[in-house]
């Protein structure tokens, strides 16, 4: 079930030079802390002069779409699923 969620999160990221990319590590919501296990699909997209990056992410068995915003550099998640049709 996919839920919407909308709420700041905060996220540890790495940085690879060579690759030049960014990448979820982890994430802290509310008080439980999620370790990224997979990276899914990566896009962005501009709302007026603001871009955000969306990573979509999976921990254990839940799914995570993480949005940042390079404006105010703040991380918001957007939508959790645990897979499972509504």
């Amino acid at each position: 079930m996919i839920q919407i969620i909308s709420e700041p999160v905060s996220v540890t990221t790495s940085f690879d030079a060579n690759k030049r990319a960014t990448r979820p590590i982890s994430l802290q919501w509310g008080n439980q802390s999620y370790e990224v296990t997979q990276l899914g699909l990566r896009h962005s997209y501009k709302e007026g002069n603001v871009r955000h990056h969306i990573f979509s992410v999976v921990s254990n068995n839940l799914f995570f779409r993480l949005n940042l915003n390079t404006d105010t550099l703040h991380w918001t998640l957007e939508e959790v699923s645990d897979g499972l049709p509504d």
